[in-house]
C-alpha cells in the first residue's frame, strides 16, 4: 500500500521557509515581496484562485494587489496596466489569471509582462532559460511536483521518469526539470502507442492529461512514485485525478491524492517565485 504524499504538509513547510526569508528581506531592506494579480471577467474558478493567492501572500507577509477588470476590458487597457506594474518598484511579480476572455490575446499579454516579473514563468525568455537549465523562475505546478518528489527522499538521478501529457504549462517543463535532476525521461501523449508498456516502466510517473481516472493500477510499475496533476469531476460530481487512486495505491510506493496533493503546491511555488524575483530586483 502506497504512502500518501501530502501536498498540504509539504506546502506548509515550504511556506514557513518563505515567510522566514521574506521577514529577513524586510529587516535588511525595508521592502516586502510584492505580487500583483490581474483578473479579467467573472470566471468562478479564476475568482477562487485569485482569492487563494491573495490569502497566501498575506500568510507569508507579502504585499499583494489584485486588479479586477470587467469582462469587456480592451486589450490596450490591459496592456497599459501591465506596463504600469512593470514600472512599479514595489511590485516584483505580475500574474495575469488565465484563461482570458476570448477577445483578448493571451500570447500578447504574456509577452507584455517583464520577464523579471513573470512569476508564472510563461514568457518565452523564461521558458528558454528552463530549457538550458539557467532559470530564476519555474512554472508553479511542475516546481511543486519536484518538491513533492523530493519530500519522499527518493533521488531522481538514474530513474525512469514518464510524464503523461505535453502541455506547455505542465508536461513539457516537467520533463525538463526531471531531466535536469538526471532522470531518464519519456513524454507520452495522445499519439503514443502502447501507453501501458511505457507507463509500466516508470520509477516516477507524473500524469497531467485532464482525463478522470485515465491511468489505472495495472499501468503502474510496482513501487513507483505516482504524482497526479489532474483535477476533474467524475459522473457523481466528485473531485478525482487523472489516476484511478484506489487501484494505483495498491501498486505504488508513494502517491499524491486529489484533492490535497499537487494543488496546494501550485500557489506555494508562486510565492517562492515572487520571493526570488523580489530578492533579485531589490539586490
Amino acid at each position: 500500500m502506497a504512502q500518501i504524499i501530502s501536498g498540504k504538509e509539504v506546502s506548509q513547510r515550504v511556506r514557513e521557509r518563505i515567510k522566514l526569508e521574506a521577514s529577513e528581506l524586510f529587516e535588511k531592506t525595508g521592502k516586502k515581496p510584492g505580487l500583483a494579480v490581474i483578473i479579467v471577467g467573472e470566471d468562478p474558478a479564476s475568482q477562487v484562485y485569485v482569492r487563494n493567492k491573495a490569502k497566501g501572500c498575506e500568510e507569508v507577509g507579502f504585499h499583494s494587489e489584485v486588479y479586477r477588470l470587467p469582462e469587456d476590458t480592451k486589450m490596450e487597457e490591459l496592456l497599459a496596466l501591465i506596463e504600469k506594474l512593470n514600472n512599479d518598484c514595489n511590485i516584483h511579480g505580475i500574474l495575469c489569471q488565465l484563461p482570458l476572455p476570448k477577445h483578448l490575446d493571451e500570447t500578447e499579454v504574456i509577452l507584455a509582462i517583464n520577464p523579471n516579473k513573470d512569476v508564472d514563468a510563461f514568457h518565452p525568455v523564461n521558458t528558454g532559460k528552463i530549457m538550458i537549465g539557467n532559470y530564476s523562475f519555474l512554472p508553479c505546478t511542475p516546481a511543486g511536483v519536484m518538491e513533492l518528489i523530493a519530500s519522499t527522499g527518493v533521488d531522481v538521478a538514474g530513474k525512469e521518469c514518464v510524464v503523461v501529457g505535453r502541455s506547455n504549462i505542465v508536461g513539457k517543463p516537467q520533463a525538463m526539470l526531471l531531466l535536469q535532476k538526471n532522470g531518464t525521461v519519456t513524454i507520452c501523449h495522445s499519439k503514443t502507442k502502447n501507453l501501458k508498456e511505457t507507463t509500466k516502466r516508470a520509477d516516477i510517473l507524473v500524469v497531467a492529461v485532464g482525463r478522470a481516472n485515465f491511468i489505472t493500477g495495472d499501468m503502474i510499475k510496482d513501487g513507483a512514485i505516482v504524482v497526479d496533476v489532474g483535477i476533474n469531476r467524475n459522473e457523481e460530481g466528485k473531485l478525482v485525478g487523472d489516476v484511478h487512486f484506489e487501484s494505483a495505491e495498491k501498486v505504488a510506493s508513494y502517491i499524491t491524492p486529489v484533492p490535497g496533493g499537487v494543488g496546494p503546491m501550485t500557489i506555494t511555488m508562486l510565492l517562492q517565485n515572487t520571493l526570488t524575483a523580489a530578492k533579485e530586483q531589490i539586490k
